[in-house]
Formats: C-alpha cells, structure tokens, sequence
C-alpha cells in the first residue's frame, strides 16, 4: 500500500501533543541517554516541563531502555524494557507529554508501542527492511536516524519502506556522517534534501558531536560543539531538535561525553528560538 508522504507529524494526544513541520517553530525531543531509575526519569522529566513551557516549545521526552551498541561489554546498557515501560507510562500521566524510545528488534515493536508515542531506529539499523515494516506496522510516529554511512537523499528509500508499509508518520533525523576514525561531521545541506523528501526533519545535536569509540572501550564527545551545530541547524530550518541532557552528563552511564548539561539548557533554548523565529519569519 502506497501513502502520501506527511509534512506535518503529530506525536501524542490532547493539549500536550508535539507536532513536527518544518515550516513551523521546532519541537524538542529530550531526555537523558538511558533511562537509569524513576527518581531521575522525574527529575529530568519535570525541569524540562517546566522549561518548555514557559518557553513555549512541544516536548517530547526521551530515554533508552536499552543502549545495545555499546562500545565494549561492558558498557551499561540501562534498566530493560519492562521497568522502563512502567516509568515511561507514569511520566505521561504524570505530566501528559508524548514519550520516545529506541526500538532494536521486530518484537520490540509491538511490545514497545502501546506505551511509546515515537518509535525510534537507530542509525546503525536504518536500513533493516524487517525492523522498519515492523515499526511502522504499529502505526505509532516513527523516528528514524540516517545512518552515518548513508547520504541524505539515500532516505528516499528508507521513507519509501515506512511509508509503503502504510505509515505516513515518518521523522527523519540527521545525526552526523562518518569521517575517518572517531570522528562525525554535520552535512547542514542533508536537513534540506531530507526535506524534500516529504518528511519532518530532526537535527539530533548530540550525536552529531559523538566520537565513536574516542575513549578505546567507550564513545566520546564534544559537547562544547553542540550550540554551534544547533544554530546552523535551526537557522536552516528544522521540525525538531533532539537534545540528550543529564545533570551530572560527565559521570552517567553513557554519551556523557556529548550530553548538554542540565542547567545549560535553558540558555540554549532562547538562544535557538531567537535564531527559529527568523529562519521561520514570513
């Protein structure tokens, strides 16, 4: 079945539903890397409620349940589908925003999505035919990461399976390409060709600046880069940016490295509003 190509994504239900366009002010999609217990789940959950309110910008809350591409065995993977399905189902009756994991597996899928509002793949799996049918087959927004061996207009394709798979709910999120050994670089034209595409489109800012593998047995990162990238990607214009935030990024469990911290958010947001309001002016 063949389905038109959707310019606006709407995630959630009721006065806190998020919608992606990208003629429109972006949506936030964040959220610690893992999610590590329910007291920190809340914690971050509620001080960026509170933000995106009084900022007036769609807040998707984001967090793992399981990291399973680690760099090395033992790299902590996060508390497992079951514990984090009860917690993500509190926090949206808590404070009714929509809620996004990473989806690994075809069985996950359905397991995963009568809770999860967005249904992400990894970029690493971008490209698995049965993993893409059986996550737009739930009929939940699918968020789907370009791989970074992939260029831009290879999405077509990727889009083509979603959406032939009769979901119009499509994200498609640029989170760096691969550059030699340890190293990511933002192409800012692939937010434009991703968008002609027919889709939303999602700039992930701290994965952009990861260095896989930088540490030997463990990702590293340059988060003193990712207001830079987030200006350049706003001021082309985007749906939504994805931010990974932690209140102690330099000691959790993974992507510490790349994670904003907390308090540094705000400053961040106004920062890129103002740039939206103008890449955005009529």
């Amino acid at each position: 079945m063949s389905v038109t190509n959707n310019l606006k994504v709407v995630a959630g239900q009721g006065s806190k539903a998020v919608s992606f366009a990208n003629t429109e002010r972006f949506s936030l999609i964040a959220g610690p890397c893992q999610m590590e217990s329910r007291d920190h789940a809340f914690m971050i959950a509620e001080t960026l409620a509170e933000l995106c309110s009084r900022l007036g910008i769609g807040l998707v809350y984001k967090s793992s349940f399981d990291k399973a591409n680690r760099t090395s065995l033992s790299g902590q993977r996060g508390i497992g589908i079951d514990k984090a399905l009860e917690i993500f189902a509190e926090l949206k009756t808590q404070f009714g925003f929509p809620v996004l994991s990473d989806i690994h597996t075809e069985e996950q899928c359905g397991i995963v999505a009568p809770v999860v509002d967005i249904l992400q793949i990894p970029a690493f799996l971008s490209r698995q035919t049965d993993l893409l049918v059986a996550a737009a087959k739930t009929g939940r927004v699918i968020n789907v990461k370009k791989g970074q061996f992939l260029a831009p207009w290879d999405m077509k394709n990727v889009l083509a399976k979603l959406n032939e798979s009769g979901n119009p709910n499509v994200l498609l999120c640029e989170r760096g390409a691969s550059f030699g050994y340890n190293t990511l670089v933002s192409d800012m034209r692939s937010l434009p060709i991703m968008a002609s595409l027919g889709a939303p489109v999602v700039f992930d800012a701290t994965h952009s600046v990861q260095q896989p593998g930088g540490q030997g047995g463990s990702t590293g990162g340059q988060r003193e880069f990712v207001e830079t990238l987030s200006r350049a990607a706003v001021a082309v214009g985007i749906a939504g940016l994805f931010v990974e935030t932690h209140e102690d990024p330099d000691n959790a469990p993974s992507d510490g490295p790349n994670m904003v911290h907390l308090k540094d958010m705000p400053k961040l947001l106004e920062k890129l509003l103002a740039f939206d309001d103008i890449a955005k002016a009529a």
